[in-house]
């Protein structure tokens, strides 16, 4: 048996993976780099593994992702399950935009018994937000089940207002892909407001968020609202017109409008697939995945990055951090995500929510 300290991180991830058995589940984003991602068990976008976890029989499951991902986990996981995230500091911006305290004190204000707002969150959001969420009567949803989620809310906040009456809902933190969930389901923009909540929301005009239908959190994801810009796609259609460009819908909705497919990450690797051999396909998301994607189709067809965008927190899960957290857990010495436990029944109702909706 080889010593810890002469081998390397792929060793000893594989002799932890060898000892441990089915007794380990490995769950990766797939904004993960390939040097994590080889080892995983099962990689997909926020809602594929959050439909994983709850028909585990692992006695360990290791979450490589974002902070917010490891708690989801957490609050779906089976009596006896431990969830472990390898980078706990590696936290996510956009979930950081709405603290619950700010939410809560927001929904508070917005409430009006005759057009009641039901919250509709973002899986990008702490255990604590999504339990305000689940208290209001809201539910979770991810880019992949946004338009259905929406729905479905507007649907709930409708029977909450009483026949003959509109409620309206609270999509949050992501203004863009509330918005471009608005344009799919046709919800005019004259309907939507986008919220001032400085001061905890004090500064809300009440009379415009009475009339809107829509009113949305100003929180965004710099990796796809800040990077990808107009100017990008104009030089695509300049030098290369038949490429096609698809984004992730957390972009600015003049990028969504602009290209030829938007969607959640599992849409995009389906949409590189599906791309006709010969073919040049432009991918605006998060770096790490649109360099598998070109590695994976290179023999076919061209898949490019719209630009080079990358998530730094997702990045500080490396394959060593990962081999340290595997030996961290079994010695005792890294504690399982846990979850305040006045959140947990609340916060599980919002995924549970979105996971019934999305059956």
């Amino acid at each position: 048996m080889h010593s810890t300290d002469t081998m390397s991180p792929t060793q000893r991830i594989l002799a932890i993976k060898a000892r441990l058995g089915q007794d380990l589940v490995i769950l990766a984003h797939h904004y993960q780099e390939d040097a994590v991602v080889q080892h995983a068990d099962q990689t997909g976008d926020s809602l594929e593994l959050a439909r994983a976890v709850p028909g585990t029989a692992a006695k360990y499951v290791v979450f490589c992702g974002v902070a917010f991902m490891a708690e989801s986990a957490a609050l779906l996981a089976p009596t006896g399950v431990q969830v472990y995230n390898p980078v706990p500091e590696a936290a996510c911006v956009m979930a950081e935009m709405s603290p619950a305290d700010y939410v809560e004190a927001v929904l508070t204000r917005l409430q009006n018994p005759e057009s009641p707002v039901i919250p509709l969150a973002y899986v990008n959001t702490s255990v604590a937000t999504k339990a305000v969420v689940g208290r209001f009567g809201g539910a979770v949803c991810t880019s992949a089940n946004a338009a259905t989620m929406l729905q479905w809310a507007l649907d709930t906040a409708d029977k909450a207002a009483g026949p003959g009456r509109k409620g309206r809902v609270l999509f949050l933190p992501d203004q863009h892909l509330g918005h471009n969930t608005a344009n799919k389901l046709g919800i005019p923009a004259e309907k939507r407001l986008r919220l001032d909540i400085r001061g905890r929301g004090e500064r809300i005009d009440i009379q415009a968020a009475q009339a809107a239908r829509l009113l949305l959190w100003p929180g965004n994801c710099p990796v796809h609202a800040v990077r990808f810009k107009m100017s990008q796609i104009r030089q695509v259609r300049e030098q290369y017109p038949q490429a096609k460009i698809a984004v992730h819908p957390e972009c600015a909705q003049e990028v969504v409008n602009a290209v030829d497919a938007a969607g959640s990450t599992s849409f995009l690797i389906k949409y590189a697939a599906e791309a006709p051999a010969g073919s040049r396909v432009y991918i605006g998301t998060e770096c790490n995945l649109v360099d598998r994607l070109t590695k994976r189709h290179a023999a076919e067809k061209t898949i490019l990055p719209l630009w080079r965008s990358g998530c730094s927190n997702m990045n500080k899960t490396t394959e060593a951090r990962l081999a340290d957290a595997l030996e961290g857990m079994l010695q005792g010495h890294i504690p399982a995500t846990s979850v305040d436990e006045a959140d947990m029944e609340p916060a599980r109702l919002s995924l549970t929510r979105m996971l019934e909706a999305c059956a």
